[in-house]
């Protein structure tokens, strides 16, 4: 598929944008000290409640989910940033945002005790981040980041071979 170069350019922000929303969350929850997603996931409303309820009331759980969120988002966000191993980013950022969605879906008639950004019946944030990061997988973002300049170092190297 051959991109113009604004939708080259388009992509390329989308990705760059995301990937620093995703950075700087990871970053503010890496930096402190005493955060945990338990009071995240008790109120955690939908069908899937029990699930997140399960992980906040298990300890070993509570300590896995807390590092993966918080050092996943951080990971996550640098590598959409500069790049590299984009598509396998993207994905993962699409599972943590479904995630998120799931425990805190903007359905009618759910009211939740923590504050949260507004939603409006079925559509929030994570959905339209989880699709903007979905365009990433979608469209070849790969030739225009440093997943393309690895590729040709590596093509070049079994060249010489």
């Amino acid at each position: 598929m051959k991109l113009s170069k604004i939708q080259i350019l388009a992509i390329t922000i989308t990705r760059i944008v995301m990937g620093w929303h995703f950075m700087f969350e990871g970053f503010v929850k890496v930096l402190s000290p005493n955060w945990s997603a338990k009071a995240y996931l008790l109120d955690s409303k939908g069908f899937l409640s029990e699930f997140f309820f399960w992980i906040a009331n298990n300890d070993g759980l509570l300590m896995i989910s807390d590092i993966m969120v918080s050092w996943g988002l951080l990971v996550i966000g640098l590598l959409l940033i500069i790049g590299l191993f984009t598509k396998w980013a993207a994905y993962a950022a699409m599972i943590l945002l479904a995630f998120f969605y799931l425990s805190h879906p903007p359905f009618p008639g759910l009211e939740y005790a923590m504050p949260g950004e507004r939603n409006y019946y079925i559509i929030n944030k994570n959905l339209i981040e989880f699709l903007a990061i979905g365009l990433i997988v979608l469209f070849p973002v790969y030739d225009y980041s440093f997943d393309k300049f690895m590729i040709k170092v590596k093509e070049e190297g079994s060249d010489e071979a």
